[in-house]
């Protein structure tokens, strides 16, 4: 069941890179730079991950990153979902994520499996909204 929404945020994808294919289609690295709110506490986002083109036409993405919030607080996230391809560099992902903090004011993420919704728009803009899984 879709729970409460947990985070937003708002960025701009930094940079590809291809990668080598492991016999599927073409598989390339984004990296992206956001911030916005977690549990309320504005933070900041450094996060990579990679897109493969599957037969069906979808993409499939898994990536890491890390966030820190603005007094301090840190956590680290690995991810994964299902895209569809837009025009230019738009694509629209849906899928899961998993975050890991020591931080006291984020230690609820670690016991939540969170759905998102990420967003990249023609010029590389990003957009997210992460909800819990309950």
């Amino acid at each position: 069941m879709l729970g409460d929404q947990i985070g937003t945020e708002r960025g701009k994808v930094t940079g590809y890179r291809i990668l080598r294919s492991e016999g599927a289609g073409p598989k390339v690295e984004v990296a992206f730079q956001a911030s916005g709110k977690i549990l309320g506490i504005d933070h900041s986002t450094l996060a990579t991950y990679t897109s493969m083109m599957r037969p069906d036409g979808m993409v499939f993405g898994e990536g890491q990153g890390v966030v820190r919030g603005a007094t301090g607080q840190m956590a680290n996230w690995v991810g994964q979902g299902v895209g569809k391809l837009g025009r230019g560099q738009a694509i629209s992902y849906r899928g899961a994520i998993f975050y890991q903090s020591a931080s006291p004011e984020w230690s609820r993420l670690n016991n939540v499996a969170a759905i998102f919704e990420y967003e990249v728009d023609e010029q590389g803009n990003t957009d997210a909204k992460i909800w819990e899984w309950k």
